[in-house]
């Protein structure tokens, strides 16, 4: 079974929480919850990626990278997600 199949199939938020405590290191899940973070502020349009940085104690190097996830790959995982908030 694949990740996104056994992540689909999760019926619950704890349920998710608790998979995801399993799957990754308090790091990595620290880390992707600030991409996250930086994803939805620079959906917004209304920070600067220094402010976005500041705001989230967070590298601009992080926000640049999130940045060319959002707008320029053409994998568009975030614009679905923040689309459908």
């Amino acid at each position: 079974m694949k990740l996104s199949t056994a992540l689909k199939n999760i019926n619950s938020d704890r349920d998710i929480n608790n998979f995801l405590k399993d799957l990754c290191t308090p790091s990595e899940i620290q880390a992707m919850e600030e991409r996250w973070e930086v994803a939805k502020l620079l959906y917004q349009g209304k920070l600067t990626y220094r402010d976005i940085a500041s705001k989230l104690n967070t590298s601009t190097a992080t926000v640049t990278r999130v940045a060319r996830f959002l707008y320029k790959e053409s994998n568009q995982g975030y614009l679905k997600v923040l689309k459908e908030r």
